[in-house]
């Protein structure tokens, strides 16, 4: 059963901003709701009072702007997979995005309400993290712009403070060069939480050398993490056999995985130095 609540409808943007700020930190913003009605039910948490900010129009939209991708802050995740903009320059997102619970789920969850939910097996973090992307957070003083890689402090917990709202999702526009793949292993095929899940991107050069290189992986720590020695360990070299085990050794090695219901922290370390291995020769094949 839900908790009481008040339930508050915005109609533009500074609307919603201001019911945050003057009920902070009793009141938490609601768009697609797939996480929070759950948790409401659950018990998680027993807010005074509802923002609804789902529909707004300032929140709506993908777009090419200054060199960046910019995702509205209620663009849901099905709106993503139709994109040709995010078909063009994130397709890696597009690939996260049809892994993500089911077409229901889809039609109603946003991306930036995965983001912050902040589990660490979010589906939508592992890509975002590898195209370097930020999150706008916007409040009644003004708006500020927070790395993905800085953006999650713990299990379910953010910088994000009660009375900001995520208005969009940025992401630099990768170069022509830039290849990119994201994985998934969960209990089931679809509708499933993932045990590992996980993206690799690498830019390569003209010379065919790693230039810059990303791997982020989801559900083997607290919060979803970028593997930053097994990045070094690509950049400056060729993708070949020996630096792709290299990256993925150290990738596993950059877990903080733990044993629960979905797998075992041994598990959960083979199957992610695995899915970079595969991931990474993958995008060498290509080349």
């Amino acid at each position: 059963m839900l908790p009481e609540f008040e339930l508050l409808m915005p109609r533009t943007l500074p609307e919603a901003l201001e019911m945050l700020a003057g009920r902070a930190p009793d009141g938490m913003p609601i768009a697609g709701g797939t996480n929070v009605i759950p948790d409401l039910r659950g018990g998680r948490y027993r807010p005074a009072c509802l923002v609804n900010v789902a529909g707004l129009p300032e929140l709506s939209g993908i777009r090419q702007e200054d060199g960046m991708l910019v995702i509205g802050g209620g663009v849901t995740v099905a709106e993503v997979l139709e994109d040709p903009l995010v078909a063009r320059y994130a397709p890696v997102l597009r690939e996260a995005a049809r892994s993500l619970a089911s077409p229901l789920v889809r039609n109603r969850a946003t991306v930036a309400g995965n983001l912050a939910n902040a589990s660490p097996a979010a589906d939508m973090a592992p890509p975002l993290l590898v195209l370097d992307a930020e999150v706008e957070l916007a409040s009644r003083e003004g708006t500020r712009r927070v790395p993905l890689k800085d953006f999650f402090l713990g299990v379910r917990r953010t910088v994000r403070q009660p009375h900001e709202l995520i208005t969009a999702i940025r992401v630099p526009l990768p170069p022509a060069t830039a290849r990119a793949r994201f994985f998934k292993v969960a209990l089931r095929k679809a509708d499933a939480i993932a045990v590992v899940n996980g993206a690799v991107r690498v830019d390569l050069g003209d010379s065919g050398f790693c230039q810059t290189a990303r791997i982020a992986l989801g559900a083997v720590a607290p919060t979803p993490i970028r593997a930053y020695e097994a990045e070094r360990a690509l950049e400056g070299h060729p993708l070949t056999p020996e630096t792709i085990a290299q990256a993925a050794r150290l990738a596993a090695e950059a877990t903080r995985t733990i044993d629960d219901i979905r797998g075992s922290a041994a598990y959960r370390r083979h199957v992610t130095e695995v899915l970079v291995r595969r991931a990474l020769e993958g995008l060498w094949s290509r080349e």
